[in-house]
């Protein structure tokens, strides 16, 4: 009997190892198993339109159940699975069913770190990570009187920017003393700063948080190490993310820091994939193994993963892109920069518009761009020429630092794709 291909998980990745594995030809069975009751949906709205209560909820779905039937890709929402029998060739569903196949992928997507805080469980704390997070804070930000924000990464200050229009106050306090210090160079990180303050935001920066306060079971303030105290009503923990593995690893499969994949998405067992935040993938961008968190990995990867179960594997080595959207404040980002990369600064924070470019031995190699999307779009094209293929979008000629900081060089032009070679004239017969 042919069981075809299970494929777990309820996002990006999971639908496009579906979807891409039907188009490139896979003619079994495809079963989509979440654990959401849900059908796969963007989350990039979640901590930004969403909070701010200008998105549309019949938007969040990535595709509508026709999709599905269409392809002959069966869904089951709410399926949690709590087994994978790799000897056997089957999954364990929470209701004890069993499920075979083939091949088995896996989208597990990854969840928001805990924390390990006295007063961490009292009634007001909250994460953001799936849907009905969003909605039950969404729920809560309109009752409450003040917000306390732990963490200043992407999720807090997306989440903190969404907030401010409602007039209520928000405290984002970060334990380093930058914002944005794992993901983002100094420049952009001081911009974004300066941009939060403006709005009203406090800032505590190089500030640990000691305890949450509370009074008959729900959260009253935040105590901060040395006795400061921040008084609130709900708190959004956003201090990271860990991959789920665990479904993997319990299985025998490597990757405690993710689920350990090769260049085609596929993992130590030979009948399994997996790809998206849940895993931990070769990457040259990265110089080794890295496990990256984002909306185009997620897609590229499941893609890539699809193509391979199809008998269709081609390398997967994407470069990595980001976005962020904190207001009005548009923030792009394209490659992996270090601390100690030469940069050029294009443009004037002051005016809120300009970029950031990484430069390592000559070569461009990131680029950090606010509100400035054309002249993001030019340095992925420079990113490529500089020897870091990227797919979808044709090199142009490298440049240097100099050129990147003259307003004058026309930096489009530069990198654009030399233009298709007409196709040669039929010879006369």
């Amino acid at each position: 009997m042919n069981h075809g291909l299970i494929v777990i998980g309820g996002s990006y990745a999971a639908l496009n190892i579906a979807a891409s594995a039907r188009e490139a030809g896979y003619s079994a069975p495809i079963r989509l198993l979440s654990a959401e009751a849900h059908l796969p949906y963007h989350r990039p709205p979640l901590s930004k339109a969403w909070l701010a209560g200008t998105f549309n909820p019949a938007s969040l779905p990535l595709k509508n159940a026709a999709f599905y039937q269409e392809r002959n890709i069966e869904t089951q929402p709410g399926t949690t699975v709590n087994r994978i029998d790799r000897a056997g060739k089957f999954v364990e569903t929470a209701t004890g069913d069993r499920l075979d196949y083939d091949t088995l992928a896996l989208a597990l997507g990854a969840r928001a770190r805990p924390l390990t805080l006295p007063g961490a469980d009292l009634d007001g704390v909250f994460y953001l990570r799936s849907q009905d997070d969003a909605a039950s804070l969404k729920d809560r930000i309109d009752k409450a009187t003040a917000i306390v924000v732990i963490g200043g990464g992407y999720i807090g200050l997306e989440a903190a920017a969404a907030i401010g229009p409602s007039g209520k106050p928000v405290t984002v306090i970060e334990s380093q003393t930058r914002l944005l210090s794992r993901v983002a160079g100094r420049l952009l990180a001081a911009h974004v700063e300066s941009v939060h303050r403006a709005r009203g935001v406090q800032l505590l920066l190089g500030t640990a948080v000691k305890q949450i306060l509370g009074s008959a079971g729900r959260v009253t303030g935040v105590e901060c190490e040395g006795g400061m105290v921040c008084p609130c009503d709900l708190v959004l923990a956003a201090i990271g993310s860990l991959p789920n593995v665990e479904l993997a690893t319990d299985a025998g499969l490597p990757g405690p820091g993710g689920i350990e994949v090769d260049e085609y998405a596929c993992t130590a067992d030979p009948n399994i994939y997996a790809a998206g935040d849940c895993t931990l993938r070769p990457s040259s961008h990265a110089g080794g193994q890295f496990r990256f968190e984002s909306v185009q990995n997620a897609t590229d990867q499941g893609k890539a993963a699809g193509l391979a179960i199809a008998g269709r594997a081609a390398t997967y080595d994407a470069l990595p892109w980001f976005w962020s959207e904190q207001g009005d404040m548009r923030l792009q980002m394209a490659g992996l920069m270090r601390s100690d990369d030469e940069f050029a600064l294009r443009g004037d924070p002051e005016e809120g518009k300009f970029s950031v470019f990484y430069f390592r031995g000559g070569r461009a190699v990131a680029i950090e761009s606010v509100n400035r999307p054309a002249e993001h779009l030019a340095g992925r094209r420079l990113l490529s020429a500089d020897g870091l293929a990227i797919g979808g979008l044709a090199a142009g000629k490298p440049v240097t630092p100099a050129q990147v900081c003259d307003p004058s060089f026309d930096l489009g032009a530069a990198t654009a794709a030399p233009p298709a070679k007409p196709p040669a004239p039929k010879p006369a017969t």
